[in-house]
C-alpha cells in the first residue's frame, strides 16, 4: 500500500460507527432480494455492495490522510510563526528596545 504508515494510523485512531440500523435495513434487503433473484443476480448484487464497501473504506481513508496532512501543514506553519516572532522579539531586544509595563508607564 502507498501510505502504510498513515494507513497503520488510520487503524489505529478511527473507530467506525456502529450504526445498527442501517445494517438491519441492508440485512433485511438483502435478504428480500434473495427470495426473488436467481443465483446470477444475486451474485450480482453482491458484488455491488462489495464494491461500494470498498469505495466507502477508501474515501474514509482518503479523508483521514487528507486531515493529517491539513494539521500537518498547520503545525508546520506554526512552528514557522513561532520562530519569526522569537527572532523578531530576540532583535528588538538585541537593539536595545524596552518593553514598559503599565506601572512603569505611569
Amino acid at each position: 500500500m502507498k501510505y502504510k504508515l498513515l494507513k497503520d494510523l488510520y487503524d489505529c485512531f478511527c473507530t467506525p460507527p456502529e450504526l445498527q440500523a442501517q445494517k438491519q435495513e441492508i440485512e433485511e434487503c438483502h435478504q428480500a432480494l434473495s427470495k426473488v433473484l436467481g443465483k446470477l443476480e444475486r451474485r450480482l448484487v453482491l458484488q455491488i455492495i462489495d464494491a461500494k464497501d470498498r469505495i466507502a473504506e477508501e474515501t474514509s481513508i482518503d479523508s483521514f490522510i487528507a486531515g493529517f496532512e491539513l494539521a500537518w501543514k498547520l503545525s508546520v506553519e506554526l512552528n514557522h510563526y513561532e520562530n519569526e516572532r522569537s527572532v523578531s522579539c530576540q532583535t528588538a531586544m538585541g537593539s536595545g528596545a524596552r518593553f514598559a509595563s503599565k506601572e512603569e508607564e505611569k
